[in-house]
């Protein structure tokens, strides 16, 4: 996307780096009088339960240790470092680490250039979320646009779009970047189609971002002969 015309219309990417946490479990009891052996006995159960899970998974502990390490690096500044841990995680594990370790080494090899490597450990990302998982099928649209293989791009943008639901700052700006790859391509009537949809359905996010989506639409519309 070499045209000021296109770059024009861009957003900004914020960049993920959200930790992938187990939810803590939270017990309220509102009885005036408390079983304490019943509660004994969960922990207990609890216990034996982590101990079996521990056995099953005896590289969870491990994959996790070594996040923390990339993690640290990473906060020191030490990006390169960080990288290599991260991709060392993503190649030696398959649990949740792994997968926080694919995200992250994409992000950094993103922000390196290096945008074949950032959307293979993409493509093995298993987006999920409502904001992680549509932001991170945004990069790999990015990824593919820098790649020149803009229907891939396409194809991620539609992802993210879908997964963004009816959040209304996610959505529309992911919808931009895939009206900028069809602009691209020529496919105006469907450019304008997308910032129809914008301008209709996500009517703050022109006043809130400054994107002027009147313009954009005016653009496309004449260039399709409307």
């Amino acid at each position: 996307m070499a045209k000021k015309q296109n770059q024009s219309a861009r957003t900004t990417l914020e960049e993920v780096n959200e930790s992938l946490t187990s939810a803590a479990q939270r017990i309220e009891d509102n009885k005036k009088y408390i079983n304490w052996a019943l509660i004994a006995i969960a922990v207990l159960a609890l216990l034996a339960i982590g101990y079996i899970y521990g056995i099953r998974n005896p590289n969870l502990q491990k994959a996790k240790d070594q996040m923390g390490t990339a993690d640290l690096e990473l906060m020191q500044g030490n990006q390169d470092q960080a990288l290599k841990d991260y991709e060392k995680v993503a190649a030696e594990f398959s649990n949740k680490p792994a997968e926080r370790a694919h995200l992250n080494a994409a992000i950094l090899l993103y922000q390196k250039g290096e945008y074949e490597k950032a959307a293979k450990h993409l493509e093995d990302y298993s987006a999920n979320g409502n904001l992680v998982g549509p932001a991170s099928q945004s990069l790999l649209g990015d990824c593919y646009v820098n790649l020149k293989k803009l229907d891939k791009a396409i194809a991620a943008y539609d992802n993210a779009i879908s997964m963004a639901g009816e959040n209304e700052v996610y959505a529309p700006a992911f919808m931009i970047k895939k009206a900028t790859v069809l602009h691209e391509q020529k496919k105006y009537a469907d450019e304008a189609a997308i910032y129809q949809t914008i301008k209709d359905k996500y009517i703050m996010y022109s006043q809130q971002t400054g994107f002027n989506v009147d313009k954009y639409l005016e653009r496309a519309n004449a260039l399709a002969g409307k």
